[in-house]
């Protein structure tokens, strides 16, 4: 489904609040969403809906833009509050969030699906009582040791060759996000899907 324009859509960035986490592979998603910001000019700071959220006008269209506040197992919580508030249905609720499946600098756009996993994508669906929201994968590459404790490895920071990749990454799903809106997942996943840095 192709947005139309007079739609309302959030966007939202998955991460942990806290200078403790604010650099650490979980928080790929807040950074991201930092990211868009910046270039749609819009500032996510209004507290309300156990959130920071922001709002912007992007091409005729409503959107947007959430960092959850209730830390990550509960992020759908927040989401499901400013969506029923706002009435913007799933398919029109796009998440930036870390995936550990894949290497820093890659990124895998998908329409669905379950969780994977990852506890706040669980939290969304539970929430929501759907998994049809599409989302934007953003890879911080997976566990250093077979023996590491994943919270160890998802609240750690990256190397300097990985942060130069996810950097690039990060760019890129904020553009990918604004490419779902406007031309659809389909389209968004054939440009972006696999980018590497």
């Amino acid at each position: 489904m192709i947005g139309k324009t007079n739609e309302s859509w959030l966007i939202v960035g998955l991460g942990n609040p806290g200078k403790d986490y604010a650099h650490t592979r979980h928080n790929a998603g807040f950074r991201c969403l930092d990211l868009l910001a910046e270039s749609l000019g819009c500032k996510v700071d209004k507290l309300k809906f156990q959130g920071l959220y922001g709002q912007v006008n992007y091409n005729g269209r409503k959107l947007f833009l959430l960092k959850p506040q209730t830390y990550m197992n509960l992020s759908g919580r927040s989401v499901l509050q400013l969506s029923a508030y706002f009435n913007i249905p799933p398919a029109r609720i796009i998440v930036l969030f870390d995936d550990i499946s894949l290497e820093p600098g890659r990124l895998r756009i998908r329409p669905d699906g379950s969780a994977g996993g990852h506890n706040g994508i669980k939290s969304i669906i539970a929430e929501l009582g759907s998994q049809a929201f599409p989302r934007v994968k953003i890879g911080v590459g997976g566990k250093t040791h077979p023996d590491q404790d994943l919270a160890d490895h998802v609240l750690s920071g990256f190397s300097a060759s990985e942060e130069k990749a996810l950097v690039v990454a990060l760019k890129n799903g904020a553009d990918a996000a604004l490419a779902i809106i406007e031309k659809g997942v389909p389209e968004a996943a054939n440009k972006f899907n696999g980018t590497h840095a």
